[in-house]
């Protein structure tokens, strides 16, 4: 019931993310949502996030900011980092994310969405078909409609985990067996 808002991975940061193994793997294309899982709600790309955009263009990565705020704070934003950018996306519009991909001449196939929200970042990616990383978010003020979400994020989340211990619960036994 609530696979369609389970990601692919899960991580404590985008700024944890081995993207040189995700760049051997044959990903091309990376998309952000801005609000935190870069920085907090409504900061400027900071340090750390222009150092991490750079990294990922050295290392031949197209990056896009899929975003539902306006223009103005995605290019203010995007003003240091300067990288593709869909704003006032409307997450989880499909039509959004397959915008981003078409600015950064990626596929389904060779695209990963980073995202902090199940029911806007995580639910539109998949939706589009694009595999997903999961993000904590960065800091825990948040307007009162996220607030919201996130009590219900955590009942996905309880089976979401759940989930995962199962596969790797059958996975032990799987090789078990085999050795058997």
């Amino acid at each position: 019931m609530f696979q369609k808002f389970y990601p692919q991975r899960c991580e404590d940061s985008p700024y944890n993310i081995d993207f040189e193994k995700l760049y051997a793997q044959g990903v091309r294309g990376l998309i952000f949502d801005i609000d935190n899982t870069l920085v907090p709600h409504g900061a400027p790309a900071d340090e750390r996030a222009v150092s991490l955009f750079a990294r990922l263009k050295e290392l031949g990565f197209q990056a896009c900011l899929l975003s539902n705020n306006q223009e103005k704070r995605v290019a203010d934003f995007n003003r240091e980092i300067q990288v593709h950018q869909v704003c006032d996306a409307h997450k989880p519009s499909v039509k959004s994310y397959q915008k981003a991909m078409e600015l950064m001449g990626t596929t389904t196939s060779d695209t990963i969405f980073i995202g902090d929200q199940l029911f806007t970042d995580i639910y539109g990616a998949n939706r589009t078909g694009i595999p997903t990383i999961l993000v904590k978010p960065i800091h825990p003020k948040e307007e009162i409609q996220i607030v919201l979400k996130r009590y219900l994020e955590r009942i996905v989340l309880f089976f979401y985990r759940r989930a995962c211990e199962k596969q790797l619960s059958e996975k032990r036994e799987g090789k078990e067996a085999e050795k058997e």
